[in-house]
């Protein structure tokens, strides 16, 4: 890998080279222990200390320590006669004994006037004398002219050695230097530019550093055997070549030890981690005695180590094993992997556990019998790992008899590996899979046939070609008996999900509302009840959406059970169902029930599998933590989203994510970025493809909300009335309708237009009576309602209202939508009930505000109390505060008293030394306050602080929204 000879991240490193360097040419001799694990970057930190010491004028040599069975003091010696001889120096007695005429030798060769670096890499090999001098050397103070450079590995360096290094460093004599594990940000830097999405970098980094360990030189390996982590370890199969060539370091490794004991290792690369002698020795075919002796001088040599009392062990890097593998013989590693499948099959282990020797097996031309133990495997992982799956099938398909008789037995095989295609993101390839299969010579049987089609309209919604996906599905479904038989057969279940999921997606999930209902009732008679569990909460989804709270509250509650009851493989559709219920909830303002299925269906379509799945929990949480004022973790979340839709090549997933950025954005970004935050919600609706229904829905809500918000009533209006199918709003979730009315209402009073707004109120408490007044959406439509008796001349029947929506937000745990609504209440409140009373709600709001770090409202909430304060109206209920409070009110509202005083000394630039001696406190207490202050205020020095508080424009340094 390009880069690897000087990684980034290492300037605290580079930084004590240099220091040690300075010092010798000052004339301060020193002992340097670069200690780390293997790979980590030891040698190229010694090729920067040698070329940073050569230039300025030092004289530089070095060695590699061979091994116990060198000669006598074999690095000492390499390094010293390697080195330019001065003719009037005699050579050191190497072979006297004397370690302290060795060491007056060492300090006379190594007195140049300029210094003496002297390196010895690989300092854990030295051998048993090279070690005693070495002890003897760390004894004394190092001499004034050398540089004695000690890299090691500490596993695998002698106690005697480690204990005296570990005693010159409490005494000061020692300088030591650890290279740390590589940070996701250092790996990111040795990566290519994203092509795809910003943060695409980012999150493949972070998963190369997880899987390496942050090691570089595993690192390496990694991107050898593939680019994409997420293929990680499985590729490594077919990039065994690229992998053995840049794996030449390590293997020398391997090729050093005895053939015993490379046995041995072989035979515990083919177990697989953690691995036990007993295991080890059966599959190696040797004695325990001897496996024991042999996975003890492995563990000497750093190549095994022990994970726990257990007595389990693993290899120093799971890559070590199959870099073992790879090398293997075929035939030994056949019979190996027969033993272990033996052993195995004798403990009634799992077929997953036994899959992966079926597997080679197979591949080798092994007996057929292995065949139902693959099958057996790829379905027990295909939920957490169906790349795993998809591979087992494919050996599976590959061995299976091709004659006519077991043409059944291939088709269910191909249509399993086709859905775990689909399941791990490989959607073209399951498409074409998928194809295939419908193309089989003579048609298929029954119920292959409507199975095949089931899975074919799956891949083809995924994709994002609903019509075709539409006309595919209605090949069977309007030839459906109806009514449906009972039990429902489990492909037509089958069928229906997936063709329910398409009305999902499209927004017309009303098409398919009674066909839902009548599968869930046929398919609930079926054995063990999967299909029906859903079913059912594809018909309680359909009910949600459509705003049929009535009929579907108590089935979500029903299905909640259903779905809590059972593993996370229910019904093989886990993410989906878990979807469809989370979002189902979420309608029905079952807030907490919603989260729990949200955040067990992303934890279900997790490590890189079930992308398409896992955007919709992602959405989904965005927006529940969003009203539970988890402004951070709801930009996360859909960021996320963001970046797994561009991956998966679905624009409407980028389109919504991005409106939802945004939303989040609105209320904790501070009132300058607004321009910023609208443009994103726009590009959001820009990216969503007209006429998709829900996505495009979502996010056309989502822009109208940003745009009153950010004081453009007009934007908001006409977002509503052009993009929704006018006034009656039918082309957006009828479950959402109230708060959209409501927002209408309010846009509408800004323009100066009464009849709209009186319509819009009307039509929002008309949806929240149908809705049967769920506390949200009825908070909204009181909202609405309060907005119009204020311009109506009725403020106290305003306050009344806006005073129950309040409470309800409150109630629910919604603090923006809580501090939202009292800000904008605030100057009716002071006309209904007084100033005094309008402040103390106010107060509240702010606290509220503040705890969830909506930096917005606390901006606007700041300047409301600041003119409710001096005597003024501040506002009105429908009024979007205009742009920024005074800087005072600001510091009031978001900073406590002392943040106050450190902010305003800081802005006058005093240093943090002299705002503590100030204030009579430690300059770290006060860089603790400035942090806090950077974080409230949205800055990120004190000249932005400055800026803020005493002059205009941006603050410097903060993060663009991209």
């Amino acid at each position: 890998m390009a880069g690897l000879s000087v990684l980034p991240g290492r300037d605290e490193e580079r930084a004590a080279l240099a220091r040690a360097v300075d010092g010798l040419c000052a004339g301060n001799g020193a002992v340097l222990d670069l200690a780390a694990d293997p790979g980590l970057g030891k040698t190229s930190l010694l090729h920067l200390l040698a070329r940073t010491a050569a230039e300025r004028g030092a004289t530089v040599l070095r060695a590699r320590a061979e091994g116990p069975a060198a000669k006598p003091y074999q690095v000492f010696r390499d390094a010293l006669e390697n080195g330019d001889h001065r003719p009037d120096t005699p050579a050191p007695p190497w072979d006297t004994g004397a370690d302290r005429d060795l060491l007056r030798a060492l300090r006379d060769r190594c007195a140049d006037p300029a210094g003496t670096v002297l390196l010895l890499d690989d300092f854990h090999h030295c051998d048993p004398a090279s070690a005693r001098l070495t002890e003897r050397l760390l004894g004394d103070p190092p001499p004034d002219r050398l540089l004695l450079v000690l890299a090691h590995r500490p596993r695998q360096t002698p106690p005697a050695l480690l204990a005296a290094l570990d005693g010159a460093k409490q005494a000061g004599t020692v300088l030591r230097v650890e290279p740390a594990p590589l940070t996701t940000a250092a790996v990111a830097a040795l990566l290519p530019a994203a092509t795809l999405f910003p943060d695409a970098d980012e999150h493949r980094a972070e998963r190369l550093r997880a899987a390496s360990g942050g090691n570089p030189r595993i690192l390496h390996l990694l991107l050898a055997a593939g680019p994409d982590p997420d293929r990680w370890p499985e590729r490594t199969d077919a990039a065994a070549g690229p992998l053995l060539r840049a794996a030449a370091p390590l293997l020398a490794e391997l090729d050093a030890l005895p053939a015993a004991v490379v046995d041995v290792l072989a035979a515990a690369a083919v177990l697989g981690e953690p691995f036990r002698l007993g295991d080890v020795a059966r599959v190696a075919g040797e004695r325990t005695d001897r496996t024991a002796d042999a996975l003890a001088e492995l563990a000497r040599a750093d190549l095994v180590r022990f994970l726990g009392p257990g007595g389990d062990l693993v290899f120093r890097h799971p890559v070590l094993g199959r870099l073992v593998h790879h090398r293997l013989n075929p035939g030994l590693r056949l019979n190996a992997h027969r033993r272990a499948l033996a052993l195995l099959e004798e403990r009634g282990a799992p077929a997953a556990a036994r899959a992966r020797h079926a597997e080679q097996l197979l591949l080798g031309g092994g007996p057929g019998e292995a065949l139902p133990v693959l099958v057996e495997g790829a379905a027990e992982v295909v939920v957490r790992s169906p790349a795993t799956a998809a591979r087992w099938l494919r050996a599976a398909l590959e061995s299976a008899p091709a004659d006519a008789h077991d043409a059944r037995t291939r088709v269910g095989l191909a249509l399993d590996r086709c859905r775990a295609l689909t399941a791990a993101g490989r959607l073209e390839q399951a498409r074409a899979l998928g194809h295939e299969i419908l193309r089989t010579p003579g048609g298929l049987p029954e119920p292959l046939d409507v199975q095949a089609l089931a899975v074919c309209v799956g891949v083809e919604r995924l994709l994002g070609r609903y019509a075709e996906a539409d006309a595919m599905a209605r090949t069977v479904v309007d030839r459906l008996p109806r009514p449906l038989p009972s039990p429902l057969p489990a492909a037509t279940a089958d069928l229906v999900l997936d063709y329910g999921l398409l009305h999902a997606v499209r927004g017309t999930a009303a098409e398919v509302r009674a066909l839902a209902h009548e599968g869930a009732a046929a398919a609930s008679a079926a054995p063990g009840g999967d299909d029906g569990t859903a079913l059912r909460v594809l018909a309680a989804f359909c009910d949600s959406y459509a705003g049929d709270f009535a009929l579907a509250e108590p089935e979500i509650e029903r299905c909640g059970r259903l779905v809590d009851a059972r593993p996370d493989t229910v019904a093989g559709r886990a993410p989906d169902v878990l979807a469809l219920l989370g979002c189902a909830e979420l309608y029905v303002e079952r807030f907490t029930d919603a989260h729990r299925h949200l955040s067990r269906g992303l934890a279900t379509a997790s490590g890189g599998a079930h992308k398409h799945s896992a955007v919709n929990h992602l959405l989904g949480l965005s927006i529940l933590d969003q009203w539970a004022g988890r402004l951070d973790l709801a930009q996360r979340h859909a960021r996320e989203a963001e970046r797994l839709g561009t991956e998966i090549g679905a624009p409407d997933v980028v389109g919504l994510a991005m409106a939802m950025r945004a939303s989040a954005l609105l209320w904790a970004a501070p009132r300058r970025r607004t321009a910023e935050v609208l443009a994103l919600a726009e590009q959001g609706l820009r990216h969503t493809v007209p006429g998709t229904g829900w996505w495009a829905g979502s996010a056309v809500g989502l822009l109208a909300q940003a745009r009153l918000v950010g004081g453009d009533p007009a934007a908001c209006l006409r977002t509503l009335l052009e993009e929704s199918g006018g006034e009656d709003l039918h082309l957006l979730q009828p479950a959402a309708h109230p708060s959209l009315f409501a927002l209408m209402t309010t846009a509408a009073l800004l323009c100066g237009d009464l009849d709209t707004a009186r319509r819009g109120a009307r039509a929002a408490d008309t949806a929240a009576e149908r809705l049967g007044r769920l506390p949200f959406q009825q908070s909204q439509a009181d909202r609405a309602a309060a907005a119009m008796a204020f311009v109506e001349g009725d403020p106290a029947r305003a306050a009344e209202l806006a005073l129950r929506a309040a409470r309800v937000l409150r109630g629910l745990r919604m603090p923006v939508q809580y501090a939202w609504t009292v800000i904008a209440a605030a100057p009716v409140l002071a006309q209904a009930h007084g100033t005094a009373a309008a402040l103390g709600e106010l107060d509240e709001a702010l606290d509220a505000a503040r705890g969830c770090g909506a930096l917005r409202l606390c901006e606007d909430g700041a300047r409301v109390r600041a003119a409710l304060t001096a005597g003024g109206p501040g506002g009105s209920p429908v009024d979007p505060v205009p742009d920024p409070s005074e800087p005072a009110a600001l510091l009031s509202a978001l900073l406590s008293a002392r943040e106050r005083e450190v902010a305003e000394l800081a802005a006058d630039g005093l240093s943090s030394r002299r705002i503590a001696e100030r204030l009579v406190l430690s300059p770290r207490t006060v860089d603790t306050h400035l942090g806090s202050v950077y974080r409230k205020l949205g800055v990120s020095s004190r000249s932005a602080l400055a800026r803020l508080l005493h002059g205009p424009g941006d603050p410097a340094g903060r993060d663009p929204i991209r």
